[in-house]
C-alpha cells in the first residue's frame, strides 16, 4: 500500500469511525441515566461530543492497527468506556441489556443516516468521489460495529446482554469470563474464526435490513 493510498483511507474513514466509535458509548450513557443510573451523567460522560469520548489508543492507534494487520478486513476500536453501575438502575438486570444495547443500536441507526447521505448526494448528482466514498466507509463501520458488540462474550455488549438474560446463576458464572473476554475476542479476530462464524452472517443479515429500509430513497433518486 503505497503512501498516498494510505492517506486516502484513513482520510475516508476517519470520521465515520470517530463518531462511530464515540457515539456508540454516548449511547449507553443516555441508557443509563434513563434507566436509574446517573454517573456517567455526573461525569460528564452523557454527550454526544466525540472529544468526551476519545481514546487516544482505542479510539485512533488501535483502528489503525487492526485494519493494516488484517489487510483492510476488519475495522475496531473502542472509546474510553462509559461508566455504569449496574446496581443503581431501577431494575439491574432487565435494564442492563437495554443499556448494552444502546451502543448497537446507536451504530446501527448511524448506519442507516450514511446510507441515507449516500442517496442523497446520488440523487442531486454529487459525483465527488470522496464524500460518496465516506458515506459508504460510514454504512460499513457502522454494521460492523453492530455486528462485533453483539457477540456474546463479556464485556462485549452482546455478552452483557446474556449476563442480563441467562437465569441468574448461569449470569454469575457467565460473567467470570469478563476478565479474559477482550483477549479471546482478539485471538478469536487473529485466528480468523470470528469473521466467518459470526461477523459474515450478522453483517450480512444487517446490510440486507438496510437495503430494505433505504430502498424507498433509491426509488426517489432513481
Amino acid at each position: 500500500m503505497d503512501i498516498s493510498h494510505l492517506i486516502q483511507t484513513v482520510t475516508i474513514n476517519a470520521l465515520p469511525v470517530l463518531f462511530a466509535i464515540t457515539l456508540h458509548e454516548a449511547a449507553h450513557g443516555y441508557a443509563a441515566r434513563y434507566f436509574g443510573d446517573n454517573t456517567a451523567w455526573m461525569m460528564g460522560r452523557v454527550t454526544l461530543n466525540p472529544a468526551s469520548h476519545i481514546d487516544v489508543v482505542g479510539t485512533l492507534i488501535m483502528p489503525l492497527i487492526i485494519y493494516f494487520a488484517t489487510a483492510g478486513t476488519f475495522l475496531f476500536g473502542y472509546a474510553k468506556p462509559v461508566p455504569v453501575r449496574f446496581g443503581d438502575l431501577r431494575n439491574p438486570k432487565r435494564d442492563m441489556v437495554w443499556v448494552a444495547l444502546a451502543g448497537p443500536a446507536m451504530n446501527l441507526l448511524q448506519a442507516f443516516i450514511w446510507g441515507v447521505a449516500l442517496y442523497i448526494l446520488l440523487g442531486v448528482d454529487l459525483d465527488e468521489a470522496f464524500f460518496l466514498e465516506m458515506c459508504k466507509a460510514g454504512v460499513l463501520v457502522n454494521t460492523v460495529m453492530f455486528a462485533f458488540n453483539l457477540f456474546p462474550i463479556p464485556p462485549l455488549d452482546g455478552g452483557r446482554v446474556m449476563v442480563g438474560l441467562l437465569p441468574r446463576k448461569m449470569a454469575m458464572e457467565f460473567s467470570r469470563i469478563e476478565p479474559y473476554g477482550f483477549y479471546i475476542v482478539m485471538a478469536l479476530i487473529f485466528l480468523k474464526i470470528i469473521n466467518p462464524v459470526w461477523m459474515t452472517p450478522i453483517m450480512g443479515l444487517t446490510l440486507t435490513v438496510l437495503d430494505f429500509a433505504l430502498h424507498p430513497l433509491e426509488l426517489l433518486f432513481r
